[in-house]
């Protein structure tokens, strides 16, 4: 049987170059044998040859990034799925692999829609590890909250931490703390503070709250709520914690390159919130920097980052009484082209709904200057009219999310990682 799938492996690498090539498995975060997740659910061996094609599959299709690689990569993940005929545990946990392979080269071609279905796929695997399951639920949040399905990240998030506590896990103190985090990252979104803040509590002592998503989700909190010097700690262990870490199973918008750029990007609008310009800039350059590596320079993610630094330039003119209207309005400019942002006159345009929040901040801040420019101010009226209507945040308004006041009230934080204003 592992004879045949490795002949498998080998027709389907050779459909794609002609050739077999050799797989090293340092070429993602997928290890064999499969480690611990959280550290504290083990995850038994998913099969050789699998993982194998899962590391041929990935590596090809991100080596050009392009619509072509990513088919090809996704035929490959295909004819393993295939190869996968038992179902027993072990057979689960090698599906359960390759289809959250799947969930990544989908979500990173731009097409969440399908990444969502691999990762509900996931879950029905009902005999494989808990530790995949883990993954796969916080992958499926964060695209649904993306995805601008809020409530049904949240009834995902609460059927985890109820299968959670039914299995008796809620012992296991990184499974209990991770479901929590879930359901306190979408009740964030949602704007339940109150609901947010029973689930985060206790969070800063935790040892895995280091380098994952729960820290940066719990900094994320703190900010909102106004403890800025806990969230920067956050934001920081959340840093450390990514640049220290072999090995981690995770995907889509939730992976640990997604984690670092995320509060790489929260730190630096914090130390713009605070007035700290001079790190801001230092620090949102850098997200800028890691964004356009990874995901290429014309993404919209890029789009999204962008924002975060044009609303610091923003602040800092306000804060300084300084002008810098001209590189504003490049970077709103820039922001919104690569988000794809409809005309202001078509009606009837469609909107991004995974960036439509953030694309009605840059839209906003936009028009902050075209105002108070006496042959302009028509024009940006109708801009603030499209931000106000595509604006959709609970929490905070956006008039309020645009202006920092004294003493320092509500902010919006721009999450990287999901594209939505917390």
């Amino acid at each position: 049987m592992i004879h045949a799938a490795t002949k498998c492996a080998r027709a389907a690498a050779a459909t794609i170059r002609g050739r077999a090539i050799p797989v090293r498995s340092s070429l993602v975060r997928y290890s064999t044998p499969l480690r611990l997740i959280h550290g504290e659910i083990s995850v038994p061996n998913a099969n050789h040859v699998a993982i194998q094609m899962v590391n041929y599959a990935l590596s090809h299709a991100r080596s050009q990034r392009s619509d072509e690689s990513y088919a090809q990569g996704m035929l490959v993940l295909e004819q393993c799925l295939g190869n996968q005929a038992s179902d027993d545990k072990a057979s689960q946990d090698s599906k359960a692999t390759v289809l959250l392979a799947m969930s990544d080269l989908l979500y990173e071609s731009g097409n969440s829609s399908e990444a969502i279905e691999r990762l509900k796929q996931v879950m029905s695997l009902t005999l494989s590890s808990f530790g995949i399951r883990v993954v796969a639920v916080e992958a499926l949040v964060g695209l649904l909250i993306q995805s601008g399905q809020d409530d049904a990240s949240l009834n995902v998030a609460d059927e985890f931490l109820e299968l959670v506590k039914e299995r008796g896990h809620e012992n296991l103190q990184g499974v209990a703390a991770t479901a929590k985090t879930i359901k306190g990252l979408t009740e964030l979104v949602k704007g339940s503070i109150e609901s947010a803040e029973s689930l985060f509590q206790g969070l800063e002592n935790h040892e895995i709250c280091k380098g994952s998503n729960i820290a940066l989700s719990y900094g994320e909190f703190l900010h909102a709520t106004g403890n800025f010097e806990m969230a920067k700690e956050m934001y920081q262990k959340a840093i450390q914690g990514v640049t220290e870490t072999k090995e981690s199973m995770s995907s889509c918008n939730m992976n640990l390159k997604a984690v670092s750029l995320a509060a790489t990007f929260a730190l630096g609008q914090l130390e713009s919130h605070i007035g700290n310009f001079g790190d801001a800039e230092e620090t949102l350059t850098s997200a800028l920097t890691s964004a356009e590596a990874h995901y290429g320079h014309s993404h919209p993610k890029v789009g999204v980052i962008l924002t975060g630094v044009a609303l610091m330039y923003r602040n800092k003119a306000k804060q300084e009484r300084s002008s810098s209207i001209m590189i504003q309005e490049g970077l709103f400019r820039r922001a919104l082209e690569l988000m794809k942002a409809p005309p202001l006159d078509d009606t009837e345009g469609i909107i991004n709904v995974e960036t439509q929040e953030v694309m009605a901040l840059a839209r906003g801040g936009y028009a902050g200057l075209l105002l108070i420019q006496e042959n302009r101010r028509s024009e940006g009226e109708k801009m603030k009219s499209w931000a106000e209507s595509a604006w959709r945040n609970r929490r905070i308004s956006l008039s309020e999310a645009l202006t920092l006041s004294e003493p320092l009230g509500k902010v919006g934080i721009i999450d990287a990682r999901t594209t939505r204003v917390l």
